[in-house]
C-alpha cells in the first residue's frame, strides 16, 4: 500500500488562535453563536447541523454535525441517528446541485487513531469528487490547490439547502432551517 503523507495539515490542527472565542467545542460552540455566515454553518435541524469545513480537501467539503456533544457513534439516540442520516441526504442533494460533482467521499473519524483533529464530537465528512481531482501539488511542492472561495461555495451550498422541499431560510445571514 502506497502512503501519502500530509505534514502541512498539522500547522492547521496546532494552530495557536484556532477558535479564540470558543471555549471547549467548537461544535457545540459555533451553532450557540448569532453569526451562521461567518461559521459556515449552512443548514440547521433540531438534532443536527450542516457546517463548510473550513480547510476543505476540495470545494464544498461539509461536515453533517449531530447537536449532542459526544464521539461516540453508539451514543446517539434513534432520533439523533434518524436526523443525522436524513441532514446527510439533504446535503448530498445540495451539494450536487451547488457543485455538479461526478461523486462523493463520506466517513466519520472515529477514535483517536482515525485522524481526525476534533474526536469529541463526532461529525460526518461529506467531501465532493470529480473525476481526476487529485493532483500533485500538495505532495511536491507543500501548496493545495482550491479552486473557489469558501464564501463562494457558502452561497452556492446555501442556495441549494434553501430550494428544498421544507426548507425556511430566517434572512441572508442565517442558515437554512429544516424542522
Amino acid at each position: 500500500m502506497e502512503q501519502v503523507f500530509a505534514p502541512w495539515r498539522i500547522e492547521w490542527i496546532k494552530r495557536a488562535d484556532k477558535n479564540p472565542d470558543v471555549v471547549d467545542c467548537v461544535f457545540c460552540e459555533l451553532p450557540e453563536q448569532d453569526d451562521d455566515r461567518e461559521n459556515l454553518i449552512v443548514a440547521r435541524s433540531e438534532r443536527a447541523f450542516v457546517m463548510l469545513n473550513n480547510y476543505p480537501y476540495n470545494p464544498g467539503h461539509a461536515m453533517v454535525i449531530p447537536r449532542v456533544h459526544t464521539g461516540e457513534y453508539g451514543d446517539l439516540t434513534d432520533e439523533q441517528l434518524l436526523e443525522h442520516a436524513r441532514l446527510k441526504q439533504r446535503t448530498f442533494d445540495a451539494l450536487e446541485v451547488a457543485l455538479e460533482p461526478d461523486g462523493f467521499n463520506a466517513g466519520l473519524n472515529l477514535g483517536d487513531g482515525a485522524g481526525g483533529s476534533i474526536g469529541d464530537h463526532l461529525h460526518t465528512h461529506v467531501v465532493p469528487r470529480w473525476r481526476g481531482d487529485t493532483n500533485f501539488m500538495p505532495v511536491l511542492s507543500d501548496t493545495s490547490v482550491i479552486v473557489e472561495a469558501l464564501s463562494e461555495t457558502y452561497e452556492r451550498v446555501h442556495a441549494a439547502f434553501a430550494d428544498q422541499e421544507g426548507a425556511t431560510v430566517p434572512d441572508t445571514e442565517s442558515a437554512v432551517v429544516f424542522d
